[in-house]
């Protein structure tokens, strides 16, 4: 019995606009052809979310075609037809003999597949940054009449600036982000470990909010005393105690669209130093916000911001954030001082006025945003302060 169509994350008009938006490039590029290789571009131009970019597979766009064709292992493929935008005759599995293979991969029917439609002897287009340099050698050696073209980064910023419909997730995903963090503020207390407060925000971020459940999980950083000081370190077998600072980063998700946010805890009254770093952190916060709008750059909130937290006397030696949108990051823009890259409406950032100053001491304190017609709209409404929680005392 062959796999039902689930309902769409969004309507096939959108994965047009976004494929459109990619054969343009490829006519910038003189490309006939593209085999994309990164996952997340997959899951971007079709509405494949299955986890199996850990083994060969592509999709070829071709500029002459309308849809393009998905090549995945062959127990992949029903998730393909069932995810996907795609007719099932543009979904090809590949068999298992491929699978551990050192001879002949899944990259070798990506390549048979190029060869079958005719554009062998075409321009062609590679992910080379995110295909391993032997997978970049076999199409070199098996297209020896394509011209190969590296394609790397290109889809990445065409995401950068999100439709509408996309905007619509981000802000489902948000306040995801909210409730597991209001979640975090509820568990966390001394004498409980940081594994079974982690549990109760993993569960708030699988159930959803607002009726919308978390379609999967991505990372959460909990970083507590005396790891405060590093930024991407999960829960711990420890125990909170009274005096504990716990650094948390959480981030909903809604059909991989990713919504990162982060907040400090303190079991009972926090320092002195505590307070002030966040005081000028949230100074700093309000300037780079108030920055955001079309037109000015990212270097521009970086510097705003860095000159509120100056005031304080903080600095800041990593940068004030970075786009995006599926799966957590985009690796495109920063928010730092130099990066020219212009602000335009719908581009989304997690602006982070993270400060890791000693081993073991950091304060973290992000939003949400997305850049509006005007300035900025926060997605995520936590309350911006340092989160004073009780003690046993």
């Amino acid at each position: 019995m062959a796999i039902n169509k689930a309902p769409q994350a969004f309507p096939r008009t959108e994965y047009m606009r976004r494929l459109a938006a990619v054969k343009a490039e490829m006519g910038r590029r003189d490309v006939d052809a593209l085999v994309v290789s990164f996952d997340r571009h997959m899951n971007y131009l079709t509405g494949y979310t299955a986890r199996s970019g850990y083994v060969p597979q592509g999709l070829v766009i071709s500029a002459r075609e309308e849809e393009p064709t998905i090549i995945l292992r062959q127990m992949d493929a029903p998730a393909a037809y069932h995810q996907t935008f795609l007719k099932r005759d543009r979904i090809i599995g590949y068999p298992e003999a491929l699978i551990g293979n050192p001879e002949k991969d899944g990259y070798d029917s990506v390549i048979d597949f190029v060869h079958e439609v005719g554009i062998a002897n075409r321009a062609v287009g590679l992910e080379f940054g995110n295909l391993p340099p032997a997978a970049v050698e076999k199409f070199r050696a098996r297209l020896p009449k394509a011209k190969i073209v590296d394609f790397t980064g290109v889809i990445t910023w065409i995401r950068m600036v999100k439709s509408d419909l996309e905007i619509a997730f981000m802000k489902e995903a948000a306040a995801i982000t909210d409730a597991a963090m209001m979640r975090a503020a509820e568990v966390i207390r001394p004498g409980v470990r940081e594994a079974d407060a982690a549990a109760e925000i993993v569960a708030t971020l699988a159930r959803g909010a607002n009726g919308k459940p978390g379609t999967s999980l991505a990372n959460f950083w909990m970083n507590s005393s005396p790891r405060t000081g590093t930024s991407h370190l999960t829960w711990s077998d420890d125990v909170y105690r009274d005096g504990s600072q716990i650094n948390l980063e959480v981030a909903g998700v809604r059909y991989t669209y990713t919504a990162p946010m982060s907040r400090t805890f303190s079991i009972g009254h926090p320092s002195e130093r505590l307070v002030r770093v966040h005081e000028a952190q949230l100074a700093g916060l309000d300037a780079a916000l108030g920055t955001f709008r079309p037109g000015n750059t990212c270097s521009d909130v970086a510097q705003a911001a860095q000159r509120a937290l100056d005031k304080h006397g903080v600095q800041k030696e990593s940068r004030f954030g970075y786009p995006v949108g599926i799966d957590w990051t985009e690796t495109t823009a920063s928010l730092k001082e130099g990066d020219m890259t212009v602000l335009k409406p719908n581009m989304t950032f997690h602006v982070h006025l993270g400060n890791w100053i000693d081993e073991d001491f950091g304060v973290m304190v992000s939003q949400c945003i997305s850049v509006t017609d005007s300035g900025v709209e926060v997605l995520t409404k936590t309350p911006l302060k340092l989160f004073e929680l009780p003690s046993a005392s």
